[in-house]
């Protein structure tokens, strides 16, 4: 596939890349630096999460997002949606979704709040982040036909008020066109191809930098959507950046790549890690172990003797699995590191 040099506002980016999941300011257990060591060039904030803790006005205080990470960057950030309609799908006493946004109560202490596509938008231009995800309607893959249509018309009508609020702030902040944020789509519409495509052409008309992939890339069963990633890839103009989001196994990535999905996010190499599951390259293959296997206790070859990190050149399988074995938070720590450089090769060898 063709390769991309997006210009953002803190640094170009070369596509295809993958974004590790710093959900609350941070990847679990590693510093910035820690992340940057490894080769990522860009990761994704949460909305959702940021706005309740630690809040806007901490952020704000120290500069914006990047400053308060210390993260030098690209930062995605993502509008939220998915988490609040998580939360009310799961339990529909946590608030309600109506057509003017969606009615929560915070997990954190039941406050009450009501997050808009125009506030989405608003925090996300307070986080200072590079590139920005608009408000959209995520439903579940269980629900009617009748239900999706509303989640697609709603995403579109969301789409466009987050549009318009964007103009707002671009010209309330004077902001050149050097230094506005990118601004995504989602494409929704359940598994039903007939509804992509609608979903598709309302969100092509309002026009935006990027689309994503709405909704959970497997299905209720666990299996991945080849083909309606494909087609939903297809809808999308080659011009535009096309954001494979929640895609996340090696396998998956270079399939969607090869379908012509630029950018990729998951928690699959960070919680797996934490979990003593390590991504091994050799040659051009990729593969995975568990290191709490009994049969890494005497293992002394290295944890990545090519890497670029010396904890990982340094330290043996052996010592890895000790760690894992007595819980020392050190282990999950060189398991992450080792997860996000392999991706960053991947992502390297597929450019």
């Amino acid at each position: 596939m063709k390769n991309k040099i997006i210009k953002t506002r803190h640094r170009d980016i070369r596509t295809p890349f993958f974004m590790p999941d710093a959900t609350r300011a941070l990847v679990k257990g590693l510093s910035a630096s820690e992340v940057v060591e490894t080769s990522v060039r860009a990761m994704v904030v949460n909305t959702f999460h940021l706005y309740l803790e630690p809040g806007l006005k901490v952020i704000k205080r120290v500069g914006g997002i990047h400053e308060f990470m210390d993260f030098p960057g690209v930062l995605l950030s993502d509008s939220g949606g998915f988490q609040v309609f998580s939360l009310i799908h799961q339990n529909p006493r946590m608030g309600r979704i109506t057509d003017e946004g969606a009615f929560f109560k915070s997990p954190i202490d039941g406050s009450s709040h009501l997050f808009t596509p125009e506030k989405s938008i608003q925090i996300q231009f307070e986080l200072g982040t590079d590139m920005m995800v608009v408000l959209d309607d995520c439903p579940p893959y269980s629900y009617s036909k009748k239900k999706v249509k509303e989640a697609v018309q709603r995403t579109i009508d969301w789409a466009r008020r987050s549009k318009e609020e964007y103009d707002r702030q671009v010209k309330k902040r004077g902001l050149n066109p050097a230094k506005k944020p990118l601004l995504f789509a989602v494409i929704q519409g359940s598994l039903l191809k007939d509804l992509r495509r609608e979903c598709a052409e309302g969100l092509l008309a309002i026009g935006f930098d990027g689309y994503g992939f709405g909704g959970r890339p497997v299905d209720n069963n666990g299996r991945f959507l080849n083909d309606l990633l494909q087609y939903v890839a297809n809808l999308i103009p080659d011009d535009k950046l096309k954001f494979a989001l929640g895609v996340g196994t090696p396998d998956d990535i270079k399939k969607c790549h090869k379908m012509g999905w630029d950018m990729f996010d998951c928690v699959i190499p960070t919680r797996e890690g934490r979990h003593g599951k390590l991504f091994v390259k050799k040659s051009s293959k990729l593969s995975s172990i568990n290191i709490s296997n009994s049969r890494f206790s005497s293992d002394i070859s290295k944890i990545n003797p090519g890497s670029k990190l010396n904890v990982l050149r340094e330290y043996s399988k052996a010592y890895l699995h000790h760690l894992f074995k007595i819980n020392d938070p050190l282990g999950a720590r060189l398991a992450t590191l080792n997860n996000l450089e392999v991706y960053s090769l991947l992502m390297r060898d597929l450019s």
